[in-house]
């Protein structure tokens, strides 16, 4: 059935306290917006048309790219007003038009695909939630399985109250007739706005039936209008998401605790701390352990492997059985053979460790090739930048680089090579030799350090 979708995302959202539009605050790391976008991706649109006016240039520039065409609603004068906007870019060839809510990011595709189904471009499609206590919804009334009404809760009489069939803000019309509805409206309220719910009259009244598909969570159907609804709804997104990976055998120590922003595949056998965050593309093979407070953006942590405590982790790659942190951070382009050993404070960036590699305290390695068995000392640095280009430091398998060395890149170690400790190394050094590069010890004789003057009265 061809298909246009309406994305409402004007309002301001005042309860959010923020300069930044509503449907932009992020949830799991995505804008709200683009949740939306993404549950109606898979319905094939012919056209999909997001409705702006509060924050509009950011709104629209954070969706560029997306296919959809944005259309403004100034001023804000209700949900018909946006609508009314929307109208004029609607794909004529469309049957039905889907109505979705920017601000209402857990939406799921089979749940709109079934509204879609239920409107079957003749009927006008609601969809609702049954919720345990519905006050200020407003209520459904019906007539055997016609909708005749919705009741805002201000109006209801007692017996419409105890009703717990709510309207979620979402529906699926027939294009047609929608085009004519929302041009019908008028704002004789107290608000003086234009409420796309009183379409629901004018169908009745022409004959149009409306029918309502029911929403099997409220979670899906729930909208962000403060900083606590976003809380709220983060913490319920973030259940779900622990539940289903420990479903898949993923050992949580606290679904609670846990923060997915991206995607994560799990293979067996995998163990996850308490308040780590994932985010972006994160793949742990079989056995993988992530200790707690981690922070791990696209990265792939090898079979075994063992990320430590408040470790941080960026566009890495991690090799089977290495050890990395506590306090580590591992940055975009390092690479990590197996058995690599990465300790508490060490920093690498752009380089490639091969196995067996160490580097166990407190050092730097940045855009470097670093053999097998290399044992990199604490406090050791490769000085990669010479403040305008990069350059880079290659060490041969088996070299054993001493403490608080500094070697200045471009620069070459060979094989089995060792760098005494606080050598600052500007040349290659040979394969299998011992190289210092530091001045000869000092002592003089008879020097006394200098003393404050004594404190006068």
């Amino acid at each position: 059935m061809a298909l246009n979708v309406v994305i409402m995302a004007a309002g301001k959202g005042t309860r959010m306290k923020s300069a930044q539009p509503k449907v932009l605050h992020r949830l799991a790391g995505t804008t709200l917006l683009q949740h939306v976008l993404a549950a109606a991706a898979p319905l094939a649109a012919g056209r999909t048309v997001i409705v702006t006016g509060h924050g509009a240039d950011a709104v629209e520039a954070s969706v560029a790219g997306s296919g959809a065409l944005c259309v403004r609603q100034q001023p804000q004068l209700g949900t018909g007003h946006a609508v009314q906007q929307a109208v004029p870019a609607l794909d004529g060839a469309g049957e039905t038009t889907l109505v979705l809510n920017g601000d209402v990011p857990l939406i799921r595709t089979e749940t709109a695909a079934a509204l879609v189904a239920a409107c079957g471009g003749t009927r006008l499609a609601l969809l609702t939630v049954e919720l345990a206590d519905p006050g200020g919804y407003g209520r459904i009334v019906r007539e055997g399985d016609a909708v005749r009404a919705i009741v805002e809760h201000k109006d209801a009489s007692a017996a419409q109250r105890a009703l717990r069939e709510v309207y979620t803000g979402i529906m699926a019309a027939p294009t047609r007739l929608l085009a004519g509805w929302v041009m019908a409206l008028n704002n004789d309220n107290a608000q003086r706005e234009y409420y796309l719910t009183d379409i629901v009259a004018m169908a009745v009244a022409e004959g149009v039936p409306v029918v309502a598909s029911r929403a099997a969570d409220e979670t899906e159907v729930l909208g962000v209008n403060s900083p606590a609804q976003l809380a709220e709804l983060e913490r319920r997104l973030q259940r779900a998401r622990a539940e289903a990976l420990m479903e898949a055998g993923v050992r949580l120590a606290d679904p609670a605790r846990f923060d997915l922003r991206g995607t994560l595949e799990c293979g067996s056998d995998v163990e996850i701390d308490v308040n780590c965050i994932f985010e972006g593309d994160v793949q742990l093979a079989d056995g993988a352990r992530i200790g707690a407070h981690c922070v791990i953006r696209d990265a792939r942590i090898g079979a075994g492997a063992v990320i430590h405590p408040f470790t941080h982790i960026e566009g890495a790659v991690v090799g089977p059985g290495a050890l990395v942190g506590p306090y580590a951070r591992l940055r975009p382009g390092a690479e990590l053979g197996r058995d690599v050993h990465i300790g508490n404070f060490v920093e690498v960036k752009n380089s490639r460790l091969a196995a067996g590699a160490k580097a166990n305290h407190l050092a730097y390695l940045g855009d470097a090739t670093v053999g097998e068995r290399v044992n990199y000392g604490a406090g050791s640095i490769t000085a990669n930048y010479d403040g305008a280009n990069k350059h880079r430091t290659v060490i041969g398998a088996d070299a054993h680089i001493g403490s608080n060395c500094v070697l200045v890149a471009p620069v070459t170690i060979g094989a089995g090579a060792t760098i005494g400790g606080g050598s600052t190394v500007c040349r290659d050094a040979p394969a299998g030799q011992l190289t210092l590069a530091r001045a000869r010890q000092v002592t003089l004789e008879g020097w006394q350090r200098p003393k404050k003057p004594a404190k006068k009265g």
